[in-house]
């Protein structure tokens, strides 16, 4: 049957992945992705033919089945599944209205397994979408690009924030897919793509602020303590506070791992006092590091990668989440908070974790915080002090070449300062690069969906220094991408009018040669090179 998949960094000798994904799919998995999102692209029709509008609970269905197909989310092939006969149920229900039906699937699917849809798949791969390559390579990008927001409104809905507009762009961008659409028409999209990838950002910055404050400075320490741990990962703060919640008094400490890192930066959980500190690093060393945690870990969103048996028992997953064999523990059906309770009872019988490190990691300059900081900044800025920001945010992953990122950030002159957000800083957050009169030369935004956060500290100075273009900052971006999210904030940035960004530690390989060049000739976009010629030419605004 085969599969065919490039849409992260680290597909196979960079043609993309067409057996096995190195994130751990097999085909069966890819195909049903695959499948998912052609049923989606249905139901865009049928709502176009409508009138271009969904319901707000219709909205929120796309963004969590969009976000179920991104890069190690979900593994779990009979919620998949699931998840595609709930889209062809909302895609009927939204035929019935129509008195003329879009062409896209005249098939009846009612009782078919999950084998049958990975077959059905073969019309729905992202090879698909156009016979002209570079065709297929501007939808590759509004593709990638709504699964990246469509996580980021995903997060927002969570919190109760929603912004209907996303939910029209669903439906325009997932219908152009199935269309032959010129390549103007589609270049437009990809930059609509970019705007409301920024609309997505803003509205979880939204919701994460109001509803948990403004992140602050703030040291996390990364030892252990003498009692039973849980530990989160992925991205979702209301799973982080309701854990806390379920936790409190129950003698068990609760440690972020990867992405959850930012959760200590928010005021309202400082107050946990059992909420004890970071435990390990990226993403992809999470098989060594569950392993010696020895308690129970919730892995809320994606970043999953093969499960080992030696931790399997005492991981689980929730939300969009998914593992073949992993327990899985569901939303309730009525609103109101996760059931936790099998995770505390498991730590209460777990030893307490290994320490694998103890030291400390400084975060919190989200765009609140540093604008709180501006006058200082700009007076560093002004005196000389600080010569240059150079942004390194995005995603971490495991090639050896993203040494490159430590290499760069360790090397560059003393009146730099890093801006950062995103799992990318655990190539360097422990870097010891000291501060400017009291202005640290590493300044962490969050997590990648706090990524907004650079945007607006970048635009805030941009007004403070009285300039007309983003471009004439003292900002060099040196970017790391992994997966769909990362596409989805370099959209953002180039709607923004950012130029000049260097992006690694490849070039994403569905960008053709014409389309790569296009960027480069537009934008400015180049691949990462040298270390020392890098540091350079950033330094000297090239």
């Amino acid at each position: 049957m085969g599969m065919y998949c490039d849409q992260c960094q680290e597909s196979v000798k960079e043609t993309g992945c067409i057996a096995r994904g190195v994130c751990g799919k097999n085909e069966i998995t890819a195909k049903l992705q695959d499948t998912l999102v052609y049923v989606l692209e249905g139901i865009a029709l049928c709502a176009e033919a409508a009138g271009g509008k969904l319901r707000p609970d219709q909205g929120r269905f796309i963004s969590e089945a969009l976000f179920v197909t991104v890069t190690n989310t979900n593994f779990d092939d009979d919620a998949i599944t699931d998840k595609i006969f709930a889209a062809l149920a909302l895609r009927d229900e939204l035929k019935g209205s129509l008195t003329d039906v879009p062409d896209h699937d005249s098939v009846t699917w009612a009782g078919r397994n999950k084998e049958d849809f990975a077959e059905k798949a073969a019309s729905a791969g992202i090879e698909d979408l156009s016979e002209n390559e570079d065709l297929r390579s501007l939808k590759s990008l509004v593709l990638y690009g709504i699964k990246g927001l469509a996580a980021y409104t995903d997060h927002a809905e969570v919190l109760g924030y929603v912004d209907e507009s996303i939910y029209d762009f669903y439906v325009k961008a997932l219908a152009a897919l199935t269309k032959e659409v010129d390549a103007d028409r589609l270049t437009a999209l990809v930059m609509e793509t970019g705007e409301t990838a920024v609309k997505a950002m803003a509205l979880l910055d939204k919701a994460n602020t109001e509803t948990y404050g403004n992140p602050e400075i703030t040291i996390v320490k990364t030892g252990v303590r003498n009692h039973p741990g849980i530990l989160i990962s992925g991205h979702d703060l209301r799973d982080m506070d309701e854990l806390l919640r379920q936790t409190e008094g129950t003698g068990i400490d609760v440690y972020t791992h990867c992405e959850m890192l930012p959760a200590h930066y928010y005021p309202a959980f400082k107050k946990y006092s059992h909420f004890v500190g970071n435990y390990g690093s990226s993403w992809w060393s999470q098989d060594k590091e569950f392993e010696s945690f020895n308690g129970p870990i919730l892995m809320t969103t994606n970043c999953i990668v093969p499960v080992r048996e030696s931790y399997k028992n005492r991981m689980f997953t929730t939300g969009n989440a998914g593992y073949e064999g992993v327990r899985h523990i569901s939303a309730p059906k009525n609103p109101g908070s996760k059931d936790f309770s099998e995770i505390i009872e498991l730590a209460k019988t777990c030893p307490p974790p290994k320490e694998i490190e103890n030291g400390e990691i400084v975060g919190g300059f989200a765009h609140n915080q540093v604008i709180a900081l501006a006058d200082k900044v700009v007076d560093a800025v002004k005196s000389g002090a600080i010569k240059r920001f150079i942004v390194m945010a995005g995603c971490d992953g495991r090639q050896n070449t993203r040494q490159y990122y430590t290499s760069v950030a360790g090397a560059l002159p003393e009146d730099t300062v890093v801006l950062t957000a995103g799992c990318a800083k655990y190539r360097y957050n422990k870097l010891h690069l000291g501060d400017i009169e009291g202005i640290p030369r590493m300044l962490d935004a969050g997590q990648c969906n706090d990524s907004y956060s650079l945007a607006v500290i970048a635009l805030k100075l941009k007004e403070v220094f009285g300039l007309d273009d983003i471009n004439d900052l003292p900002i060099s971006y040196d970017i790391a991408w992994y997966e769909q999210k990362a596409v989805a904030v370099l959209l953002a940035l180039l709607f923004l009018g950012v130029k000049g960004i260097r992006l690694g530690p490849t070039l994403p390989e569905f960008l053709t040669p014409n389309i790569a060049s296009v960027l480069v000739e537009k934008f400015d976009i180049k691949p990462i090179g040298t270390v020392d010629g890098d540091i350079e030419a950033m330094m000297e605004g090239r």
